[in-house]
């Protein structure tokens, strides 16, 4: 995949064409920039900074008070992550900043970005407290802080509430236990003659079994890289997916279902909850594509009765952090973009642009609580964390659960034998 470039004054690209060039040519040095900061990022990082819509450009008094231009090459997520690791091996590189996502940084790859805590103690960031504690955990590895929190994907439980009111429940489930029961009640055909299922997964994402089983207070590998430190747990979790497949709760496609599927779903009536990032709101409400704008909410995933009231629910939250590589030049200057774009100000700007703010005092920002989830998803933020943390076979780790989850829930596998299995298949990954 080619990489493209883009610049937020584009100067560059205004000497690219003859008209431009003579412009330059006519104009002078006031043209002139002293310096240039090269990104690598997702486009979206890019966007969601003022790209000539919402806040406008966020970054151009920081342009014009550092005499710098910047210029931003962006990948889609997987050739990101290899541009960027690739980028940082090298003895050098043109790239002063780059955006990682949370679940990727081993011992090896943190080795090749700069650590940021020296940063911090010289030229700190504005009230860095402020930021969830848990994006900031998924950017620490070995005690080094290598990465800032920048946006973040929190997961929370999504329902239909006219199909609620349509079987006569009145709010949504507070514990786990109530959420199975009512998925089980919305299993169902509505007044629209549209066979409804109770909850619609995609069998494809760690995201779903995990939260199940921290519903119980366990986990698949906690922080520390304890594999299944509750394997009854996991059990307790495995059993309720089981049993709403098995009910129809969960529909009979479950095996092939997506997470783009899961939006499709919930927007045309056809499921009645789902776990999706709070960020899908705007568009599973959106008048041009869901039958039901307006009336599709969200929670918190709720906890067991026997946890709820005793200790949090850890939702699933996937973040990317700003990093500085190790081999770059001009680090000064880089950070000085960090801190600018980690400000209060920028980070509600790119909120208002369809980030995921990484600040909780964003969620209370008063041009901010428009957002109908900005409150709910602001406190799951405080207690949210990965699926997993990194590790060299994450992958091969990920792929491996999934497959045994599958057959659990499919009824393939009895319970027990599954998590066993996982336990047994995923611990000399951890060791390799």
């Amino acid at each position: 995949m080619s990489d493209k470039v883009f610049t937020n004054i584009t100067r560059r690209g205004f000497l690219g064409t003859s008209l431009g060039g003579a412009a330059m040519l006519a104009a002078g040095p006031s043209f002139a920039v002293g310096k240039t900061l090269n990104v690598l990022s997702h486009k979206v990082h890019q966007t969601v900074l003022g790209s000539g819509s919402g806040d406008g450009d966020l970054l151009k008094d920081w342009r014009t008070g550092n005499d710098a231009e910047i210029v931003w090459t962006t990948f889609d997520s997987n050739p990101l992550q290899d541009r960027l690791f690739r980028e940082a091996s090298l003895n050098t590189t043109d790239f002063n900043v780059g955006y990682i996502v949370d679940n990727r940084p081993t011992k090896q790859i943190a080795a090749m970005f700069e650590p940021l805590d020296s940063y911090l103690e010289k030229d700190a960031i504005e009230d860095f407290g402020d930021i969830a504690p848990g994006l900031v955990q998924g950017m620490t590895v070995d005690g080094k802080l290598i990465g800032i929190p920048v946006r973040h994907a929190t997961q929370g439980l999504f329902y239909n509430e006219a199909l609620l009111e349509e079987q006569g429940i009145s709010a949504p489930p507070t514990t786990l236990e109530e959420l199975v029961e009512q998925a089980q009640k919305l299993t169902f055909t509505s007044k629209a003659g549209t066979p409804v299922a109770g909850m619609v997964l995609a069998s494809d994402l760690a995201v779903f079994p995990v939260m199940f089983a921290r519903a119980f207070g366990g986990d698949f590998i906690n922080a520390k890289f304890e594999l299944l430190p509750n394997p009854e747990a996991m059990e307790k979790g495995l059993t309720v997916l089981r049993k709403m497949f098995e009910s129809g709760a969960l529909p009979r496609s479950y095996a092939t279902t997506k997470n783009d599927d899961q939006v499709t779903w919930l927007q045309q009536g056809r499921a009645a909850f789902t776990v999706l990032p709070f960020a899908r709101n705007a568009q599973l409400n959106n008048k041009e594509q869901s039958k039901f704008p307006g009336k599709i909410k969200a929670i918190e995933f709720p906890i067991s009765s026997d946890l709820k009231g005793k200790v949090p629910m850890s939702s699933i939250v996937e973040a990317w952090g700003m990093v500085i590589p190790a081999n770059s030049k001009d680090k000064e200057l880089s950070w000085k973009f960090i801190k600018e774009v980690s400000s209060k100000r920028v980070t509600l700007g790119m909120a208002r642009n369809g980030n995921g703010p990484v600040r909780v005092s964003t969620y209370a920002d008063q041009s901010f609580v428009n957002n109908p989830v900005a409150a709910v998803e602001a406190e799951v933020l405080k207690n949210a964390r990965g699926a997993f943390p990194p590790f060299p076979e994450a992958a091969r780790a990920q792929s491996i659960f999934l497959e045994e989850v599958q057959l659990a829930v499919l009824g393939r596998k009895e319970i027990k034998e599954a998590v066993a299995s996982i336990a047994t298949r995923v611990k000399p990954l951890l060791q390799a």
